[in-house]
């Protein structure tokens, strides 16, 4: 959706799509917003409770039921295992894509790493077409006057116009940039040690992995270190995202990482969407 910053003030239902790199404050906005009648749809969330929810209790339940005790106590039907993911807190659907490398070090094999990452794809697509559904849903049923749909950073790696079409259609897209190198270092710092559920393009991947290993004189993926491998692929990931978040946020609107760190409430962030409309003006 494209406005004036006239027809902004006067959006009753205001519907808007963040988009950017984990770690830019999405998330933050949404969580801001959700104290100021905002409906906050994670898209990660939904993912987690909705697409992968029977996959992630399928992957736990083969692990316990490789312990004597709890395979005795599920086969029974003396316990239950439950997926108890949280927006703020991804870590079920974080464990079940996993990081890709040596299984003895935690790491998961290539093959299911691969089954893996196009489930989630999937299931991230399927997400983002619930968004107009969860629209009418935050207001006629919640009564909540606007929306705030907080994407995962790999939106931008889909390859499914479809989805963009559609958040374009329903939402007002702000992107969120990172514009200098000491926020990108603090944001790349940050997605290291506290990593989010990472898709890669399948030729990204490949590619990727081939350089590590040639780098590491290493043969296979199954002798690369999952947590070493993670940290250096992320800021390639990073910038080969860039150029595509830049051509989605052609539709929409774009503000800077560094001015999201300065909103402080609704009417922060009202005026900061009024300052990136009139700038593209």
């Amino acid at each position: 959706m494209k406005f004036t910053v006239e027809e902004f003030r006067h959006w009753r239902h205001k519907n808007v799509t963040l988009l950017g790199m984990s770690g830019v404050g999405k998330t933050y906005l949404s969580a801001l917003l959700r104290r100021h009648d905002w409906y906050h749809y994670s898209g990660d969330y939904r993912i987690g409770t909705r697409y992968l929810d029977e996959s992630i209790l399928d992957l736990i339940k083969e692990q316990a039921m490789q312990v004597p005790f709890l395979s005795q106590l599920l086969r029974n039907d003396w316990i239950y295992i439950r997926n108890n993911i949280k927006i703020s807190d991804l870590g079920p659907v974080l464990s079940f894509v996993g990081k890709l490398g040596n299984p003895e070090l935690g790491g998961v094999p290539l093959e299911d790493f691969q089954r893996r990452q196009a489930q989630y794809r999937e299931a991230e697509i399927a997400a983002m077409h619930d968004v107009p559904a969860f629209i009418d849903k935050a207001q006629k049923i919640y009564g909540y006057q606007n929306f705030v749909n907080d994407v995962g950073g790999s939106l931008c790696e889909l390859d499914d116009p479809g989805v963009i079409d559609l958040l374009v259609k329903h939402t007002l897209m702000l992107y969120i940039q990172v514009t200098d190198q000491e926020e990108e270092r603090k944001l790349i710092a940050r997605a290291q040690s506290d990593p989010k559920p990472l898709y890669y393009r399948p030729e990204f991947l490949i590619e990727q992995m081939q350089v590590y290993l040639g780098e590491n004189g290493l043969g296979y993926a199954a002798e690369m270190d999952p947590d070493e491998f993670t940290r250096w692929v992320f800021p390639r990931l990073f910038h080969s995202r860039v150029p595509r978040y830049e051509t989605i946020a052609e539709q929409g609107y774009t503000v800077t990482s560094r001015e999201v760190a300065q909103v402080r409430d609704e009417q922060d962030f009202l005026g900061l969407l009024e300052t990136a409309i009139a700038r593209s003006q």
